[in-house]
């Protein structure tokens, strides 16, 4: 129904910026929450940034001030900017998408952050 696919991910040093990026596929509805997770090493994945359809923004609080979302309904796309990056911050990063009751996933990019 719905295929994610993230890219962007990689090493970066801390104090950097990197962008990801997640294109969707398939039965795509413009009535949806788009968001990013993430999963540290030995931890439980986190909800870090969702948009809504009227571009309406969460952040957790680890991230605020350093981290933007945005989508592009025309492309099918939602970003997630970061910077001031720090090695907390590395991670497997997925996107995900609320639709119609029911969750997509993306397989996840990976974000190294070296100190």
């Amino acid at each position: 129904q719905v295929q994610l696919v993230e890219s962007g991910g990689g090493l970066v040093q801390a104090g950097g910026s990197l962008s990801l990026f997640c294109a969707a596929s398939g039965s795509i509805f413009s009535n949806n929450v788009m968001g990013w997770y993430r999963q540290a090493p030995g931890k439980q994945r986190e909800l870090v940034a969702t948009v809504t359809s009227g571009d309406s923004t969460k952040y957790v609080d680890s991230v605020k001030g350093r981290f933007t979302i945005s989508r592009d309904n025309a492309r099918r796309t939602v970003s997630l900017r970061m910077s001031s990056l720090k090695p907390e911050d590395t991670a497997v990063y997925y996107c995900a998408v609320d639709q119609k009751g029911m969750r997509y996933w993306g397989t996840g990019t990976l974000v190294t952050v070296s100190s």
